[in-house]
């Protein structure tokens, strides 16, 4: 259980620090938001969804 819960970490961070970068590029292009809408909130969805599968697996290990 130990080995899923850090894995999940490990993902959440990567696609957290990806998310920090990206979108901003995103935003900066012409009609960024426009043509990379369902990017961003597909992304933002996976990165909430991460939080409450680390939340929980953290419930677990402790």
């Amino acid at each position: 259980m130990l080995l899923i819960f850090q894995a999940s970490l490990l993902a959440l961070i990567v696609f957290s620090f990806a998310l920090v970068i990206g979108v901003p590029v995103v935003f900066a292009l012409p009609n960024g938001w426009n043509e990379n809408k369902n990017y961003i909130l597909i992304g933002s969805a996976t990165w909430a969804a991460l939080v409450f599968l680390v939340g929980t697996l953290n419930y677990f290990v402790i």
